[in-house]
């Protein structure tokens, strides 16, 4: 939440003081932001690239961003990796870095007197790291540690579950650390060409905030980078994340006495215009120890140890989001009342009285981070990154100053439904048990969990036939093609059953024909998938084969020859038959460039051309825990679904 301020507050002219603020943009395209403050002899340098783990394009999940934060204060072109730390702490500056999802920022804080030194430093740091490596082979021992810490932090694995959960699409579902699987696969060089390719003077700007000459400062940051040219900067492609059409349950077993417990809802990013009186809602459903949900859920039913609500909102959308701590036993008892709260919000609205305390708490808030020049120099920073307005954070208290009891309600009701729910807990494993009863319906036991390597499982238990039926559905089809591989998904999944590397297409289908049971696999628009039923008591060899299948395709050069034919006759089938020719035209004309306009059986151009070495590397790419999800229901106990899931698709 930015802040908020009602219109009494402006009335007496509680505002936000207009301080002074220059902006220059050199000819390579670096910004800098300067503000000079002398109200005391310390000075805020801080270096902000506008990159983050979502800009991390194919290395999306290494962490690189992350990574490159350690490197840069290891070393430059001039610096040895011990000068860098020596020469801030000779001139009294504190040094230090974050990374999130769209942006890294270095920062040095220091007398006024030392402001040139260290500002030197930090340019040739940001602008001319070395990333030696040494100094590289033992960062990376350091983040595996950092790995191994927050592995043991149930508050951040409630944290990245909660992302991860919400967002199944959009990168902000992946760790800004990244995973360690594919952090492990990084080479100096991938963070070295990452590096070039994202720090170009025109993504990066500086702010400086304190005790300084505003004209010295630019003439000495002009002088240090009149020799780096602007460079190119190649386009990210941040995935959309689709509406959400049904409420998503997680549950991870952590080894703690105390359950970690998120609520969350989707919302759109700060600039949007329902950002105001989100933040608002946030404030008086749980800031502070006279929040409904502290009073309620805490004090009054005593169902947790603390709770609180929030809105975090970066560029492209975020999360509403209510936590708490609580016994494991309490599970159901807390979530139905936090949802009773919300529900009485929906009911009966928020008083004027709840809002004018939600706007002085915001007001009081923001202008406690101008106290210090290193606020200061934040709050500018993410005001440029965020809407490329310097006094953003200004307007954005005038807009807090226009909500009213009316919107409040309605984005209450716009955004906090039901098919819009994602919940996450953290806890003990007999914690399982509460979590599960939340979706129990119409006779029918269901679970959601995730394994290590990051599949989601949906196990739905039916026993009202002796029957399973299971589906490994991937993210691809028709979204994952272009011109050049049209026709792919439908290929691959004509192949994948033709043998693997330990068995025959003909084995393949006698493992479960003979069983009286069935498999198949498939690609549609946005999926391919590979399915398989049996009576339950042959679970096992089900899950064995299919997960044989996606593990150890061969893909064997005699059979992919009979399928492209094949499928090749299928396109010419199809463009021969009045109905498909129409049916063809008809996506055209609706979908245009969209992929959807293709055909899912692809073109001749492209099919022809598809070889085992193209369908070996679409499977590599898209049949990945990460990108997957696991469905099974029938005749089969919760607990056999989670072992055998784990046991056939933990190394997937």
């Amino acid at each position: 939440m930015r802040g908020t301020m009602d219109e009494n507050t402006f009335s007496k002219n509680i505002d936000l003081p207009e301080l002074p603020v220059e902006k220059f943009v050199f000819d390579n395209g670096l910004t800098l932001i300067v503000r000079e403050d002398r109200s005391a002899p310390v000075v805020s340098l801080q270096g902000w690239c506008q990159t983050g783990s979502v800009h991390e394009g194919e290395w999306l999940g290494a962490g690189l961003s992350h990574i490159l934060e350690h490197m840069l204060f290891k070393g430059t072109q001039t610096r040895a990796p011990e000068a860098v730390a020596r020469e801030i702490g000779s001139l009294g500056g504190q040094m230090n870095a974050y990374t999130s999802f769209d942006r890294t920022v270095y920062y040095i804080d220091c007398p006024g007197d030392s402001a040139s030194g260290c500002l030197d430093v930090l340019m040739d740091v940001v602008a001319q790291a070395a990333i030696p490596e040494d100094e590289f082979a033992r960062e990376q021992e350091v983040i595996r540690r950092e790995f191994a810490m927050g592995d043991d932090d149930p508050d951040r694995v409630a944290s990245l579950e909660m992302f991860s959960t919400a967002f199944a699409v959009h990168p902000y579902g992946v760790p800004v650390i990244g995973y360690r699987q594919v952090f492990d696969q990084l080479t100096r060089e991938d963070v070295l060409t990452y590096y070039h390719r994202r720090y170009a003077p025109n993504n990066l700007f500086f702010v400086v905030v304190g005790d300084v000459d505003p004209a010295a400062v630019r003439e000495q940051m002009e002088e240090f980078f009149k020799d780096l040219p602007r460079r190119p900067l190649a386009p990210i492609v941040v995935a959309e994340e689709p509406p959400q059409l049904g409420r998503r349950d997680t549950f991870k077993a952590f080894s703690t006495p105390v359950s970690k417990l998120w609520l969350a809802w989707r919302i759109p990013g700060v600039t949007h215009p329902d950002m105001p009186s989100l933040d608002v809602l946030a404030a008086i459903l749980g800031d502070g120890r006279s929040s409904r949900l502290h009073r309620e859920v805490r004090e009054r039913l005593g169902a947790v140890h603390s709770v609180g609500a929030f809105s975090y909102t970066p560029a492209d959308g975020g999360l509403f989001a209510v936590g708490a701590d609580l016994d494991p036993s309490k599970r159901a008892v807390a979530e139905t009342a936090i949802l009773g709260e919300v529900a009485r919000l929906l009911d009966g609205g928020v008083s004027e009285e709840e809002i004018s305390k939600a706007r002085r708490m915001a007001l009081a808030a923001q202008l406690g981070t101008l106290v210090t020049k290193s606020g200061q120099a934040a709050d500018l920073g993410s005001n440029w990154i965020l809407a490329r307005n310097l006094g953003f954070t200004r307007e954005y208290l005038r807009q807090i100053a226009a909500v009213d009891r009316d919107s409040v309600a309605e984005v209450a009701r716009r955004y906090l439904v039901d098919s819009g729910l994602s919940t996450v807990e953290v806890g003990p494993a007999r914690a399982a048990t509460a979590a599960k009863v939340a979706v129990v319906s119409a006779g029918a036991k269901k679970e959601c969990f995730e394994l290590d390597n990051g599949l989601r499982v949906v196990v739905e238990e039916d026993r009202r036939l002796p029957l399973l039926s299971m589906c490994v559905a991937f993210r691809a089809g028709l979204l994952a093609e272009d011109s050049g591989t049209s026709g792919i998904s439908s290929l691959h999944a004509a192949n994948l059953f033709q043998g693997t590397a330990r068995r025959s297409a003909e084995e393949l289908a006698a493992a479960l024909e003979d069983l009286g049971g069935s498999a198949g696999a498939g690609g549609g628009n946005n999926s391919i998938y590979v399915s398989a039923g049996v009576m339950s008591p042959d679970a096992a060899t089900a899950f064995e084969v299919v997960a044989e299948v996606l593990r150890e395709p061969a893909f064997p050069e005699a059979a992919l020859g009979r399928e492209r034919d094949a499928q090749l006759a299928a396109i010419d089938e199809e463009d021969d038959r009045p109905l498909g020719a129409a049916m063809v035209a008809a996506r055209r004309a609706l979908f245009g460039e969209h992929p959807y306009a293709r055909s899912r059986l692809g073109e001749r151009d492209s099919v022809s051309s598809l070889t085992r070495d193209r369908l070996l590397a679409f499977h590599r790419q898209h049949v990945v825990a990460r990108n997957g999800v696991l469905a099974i229901c029938g005749d089969i106990d919760l607990a056999r679904a989670r072992d055998l899931a784990e046991e056939h698709f933990g190394g997937l």
